[in-house]
């Protein structure tokens, strides 16, 4: 697929540096050499890829997006060891809806003591540290809200169960439970109450790499199924000669596109340091339904083989579906663009 990124000119421009496109190249050459000989035994057995991630770190494709101090302390570790660490926001009765947290965080003394269960955590088996989202006062609702850094060796933290997925099954997603965890008053990030704007300020930042993601899965599949389209005959001649077929390739094609630039709008306000809310909902909606959109007509372009385990747009078209779940479902990111809209704030 051509991307316009030949040149870097002065006004509004849409080309990498050499630097970037050094990077993108590498990031495909790493997925198309490491990962994808990989994927189906990993899916399969939901293995958790640690070989990948320690590769994928060396070559340093694991990147960071506190005060101060915080950041000393626990920054450099993930730099510099690889290590994992967990978003912990979600809990059995509390998804799109924050407010309705149960997770609780009471003071004692220079501690805060931590009851509470929190449920889709990625990496929860596998992390150093979690941001945890408790309510500091209950009667406040999500203004009531804290996030603290909770270790994961924490006494009274317990990793409940490993979820079994239908897709990104080499992730892990696992439930937790904190029963009378201490957790230092230092490791509190913010204020008591400011949970909430550090929950949707971490989401704006997120919410396009996310996005990006859903971009990577839906090229896949537009790359497979192009090829297949090419390969496949019917009729005497390949396929990709029907109009049919190349009507879906040429939309797949346009949608990507499309996704990608609006995640490259958000991830570029964020560089200059702009509010992107409404620009990362833009991208994570569109993105992740375009994925959704895009591996269902990789699976319909291969026809009754594309829905057989052997073939590689299976397990993409499963990916894709939680795109339109986590970091916000697609309909909260429709909320979230509504409310920009129509009452924008000064």
């Amino acid at each position: 697929m051509a991307t316009i990124e030949e040149r870097t000119a002065g006004g509004v421009s849409f080309g990498l540096t050499d630097e970037q496109r050094a990077l993108r190249d590498l990031a495909h050459d790493f997925a198309e050499r490491e990962i994808r000989p990989k994927e189906r035994e990993y899916d399969e057995h939901s293995t958790h890829p640690a070989d990948v991630i320690a590769k994928a770190h060396e070559l340093g494709l694991m990147n960071v997006h506190s005060t101060e101090e915080q950041k000393r302390e626990w920054l450099p570790r993930i730099v510099e060891e690889g290590l994992l660490t967990s978003f912990a926001l979600t809990e059995p009765n509390a998804g799109s809806d924050v407010s309705g947290i149960q997770t609780t965080a009471v003071r004692d003394g220079d501690d805060y003591v931590l009851n509470g269960s929190k449920m889709f955590i990625t990496n929860a088996g596998y992390a150093s540290w979690f941001t945890v989202f408790a309510s500091t006062d209950k009667s406040k609702g999500h203004r009531g809200l804290s996030a603290f850094i909770v270790p994961g060796d924490a006494d009274g933290l317990v990793v409940d169960k490993h979820l079994d997925k239908m897709g990104q099954r080499s992730t892990d997603t696992s439930s937790l439970s904190f029963s009378d965890v201490h957790v230092p008053a230092v490791n509190r990030l913010g204020e008591e109450g400011e949970g909430f704007k550090i929950a949707m300020r971490t989401l704006d930042f997120t919410r396009p790499g996310t996005a990006i993601g859903a971009v990577g899965v839906a090229r896949a599949a537009f790359e497979y199924a192009a090829q297949y389209s090419k390969e496949r005959v019917q009729f005497g001649m390949p396929i990709a000669m029907n109009q049919g077929v190349n009507f879906l390739i040429a939309d797949m094609a346009t949608k990507i596109e499309a996704a990608r630039l609006l995640c490259w709008q958000a991830a570029w306000m964020i560089d200059q340091g702009m509010r992107a809310t409404l620009q990362s909902s833009y991208a994570k909606r569109f993105a992740a339904d375009t994925c959704m959109e895009v591996t269902t007509d990789a699976v319909q372009i291969y026809g009754g083989y594309g829905y057989m385990k052997e073939y590689p747009v299976e397990k993409l078209m499963r990916d894709a579906k939680l795109f339109q779940i986590y970091e916000g479902t697609s309909q909260i990111q429709r909320l979230v663009i509504a409310r920009e809209l129509l009452m924008p704030r000064d």
